[in-house]
């Protein structure tokens, strides 16, 4: 039977367009890692986190690459008993906790206004057709209708979240509320994006966390980085999802579950990952100095690297290793761990195991002293950097890196 000359002219123009939207796929835009850090029963925290109940957790991301179609991942990662979220609305951030008119969306999974996420589930929600400029800010509203327990959180958000009694999730703005600046069960936006895009997890402690960094300016090296991708055409379609956790470490629970731990919730499960950048070693070089029980060598940590550097490469993922940046004159500075340092950064600088290498540590080393960071780049605790050292790091990392042909 011929088909009317018509219907096949109309479904030759439909086909680039049915081509197109099969080609998209889900990039992380923007993430956090969850980490209420795990405590023996025999030992419950000192104060609990008290949790939510009939209230409004309303907070404020700033997504990397762009795009007209998002969903949000909610993570239940610690809880022992089952989250009851009511309801879920996306929109985008005017200020404070005040969304721009006429961007409100109610979020729905699997059809439904809310959902209840068991112990260790990620929730992924329906998508939602917005329009989001590359580097827009977002507004996260959840409303949890029943007591939540003690949260999943991420304690550095350097970004305000409004708290207020009821559900007005869909309100315009929450004056008066109560203000935090962290997480709660939010982990992840994603973004449908062209086959070309793919995301980066930076991994790491409190340095990828962007702590001493100034609040609601975006000035972690991750979000700087996510700047100078944007900027930059052969990567503008590259995302950045923020992994660090500030007091982490590679080889044991503290601070949330160790790196080797929570590799496969943080990093393997992003979408559209084709990249890890991993920062990490400090704490266990600086706590192991002051506990003895819990002293680590270099080749201990230079083992904990090559394990992140194969769970990566098992799932086609490149690993970018990034130099431990100066710490003398920080509280667990000793000489021994100054020691440790300098044999794991030459050793990532060059083993060859990592695909590249970004030398944070020369970016921000003060040439007359290099066990000490620049003093224009330290906020005062001899650790971490300020803005300007973060901007430093940033614009250390050769963007080359993530320009070749990708999957």
């Amino acid at each position: 039977m011929k088909l009317p000359l018509t219907l096949l002219l109309g479904l030759a123009c439909l086909l680039p367009a049915q081509a197109q939207k099969t080609a998209d796929h889900w990039v992380a835009t923007w993430g956090t890692a969850e980490m209420l850090v795990r405590t023996p029963p025999a030992q419950p925290p000192a104060n609990p986190p008290r949790g939510f109940h009939n209230q409004t957790v309303r907070m404020a991301v700033r997504v990397s690459i762009g795009g007209r179609r998002l969903r949000i991942k909610l993570e239940n990662s610690f809880l022992s008993a089952p989250l009851v979220v009511g309801n879920a609305h996306l929109a985008l951030r005017a200020k404070d906790s005040e969304i721009v008119p006429g961007s409100d969306h109610a979020l729905s999974f699997a059809g439904k206004p809310g959902c209840t996420i068991g112990p260790g589930i990620v929730m992924i929600s329906d998508p939602v057709d917005i329009t989001v400029a590359p580097l827009a800010d977002l507004s996260v509203s959840l409303y949890f209708p029943e007591d939540t327990g003690a949260p999943t959180n991420h304690g550095t958000g350097l970004h305000s979240t409004y708290i207020k009694e009821g559900n007005l999730t869909a309100d315009p703005s929450l004056p008066d509320a109560q203000r935090t600046e962290q997480y709660y069960w939010l982990s992840a936006i994603d973004v449908a994006a062209p086959a070309p895009a793919a995301a980066i997890v930076t991994y790491g402690d409190s340095i990828t966390d962007g702590a001493r960094s100034t609040t609601e300016t975006n000035h972690s090296w991750p979000a700087l980085l996510a700047a100078r991708l944007v900027a930059n055409k052969p990567t503008a379609e590259i995302g950045v999802a923020n992994m660090g956790i500030g007091g982490n470490r590679v080889l044991r629970d503290v601070s949330g579950a160790s790196a080797l731990a929570r590799f496969d919730r943080d990093v393997l499960s992003q979408s559209g990952v084709q990249w890890v950048m991993f920062l990490e070693g400090i704490n266990d070089i600086g706590h192991g100095a002051q506990a003895p029980a819990e002293a680590v060598t270099a080749d201990d940590l230079i083992a904990g690297h090559k394990l992140i550097v194969e769970m990566a490469h098992a799932h086609g993922i490149k690993a970018i290793g990034c130099t431990l940046t100066p710490y003398e004159g920080a509280a667990y500075y000793r000489p021994e761990g100054e020691a440790i340092r300098q044999a794991l950064n030459t050793w990532i600088r060059t083993s060859g195991v990592y695909d590249a290498v970004v030398d944070f540590d020369a970016a921000t080393r003060d040439p007359a002293a290099p066990a000490h960071i620049r003093p224009d780049f330290d906020p005062g605790d001899h650790l971490h950097p300020n803005n300007a050292g973060y901007e430093a790091m940033a614009k250390a990392v050769d963007l080359a890196i993530f320009s070749a042909k990708r999957k």
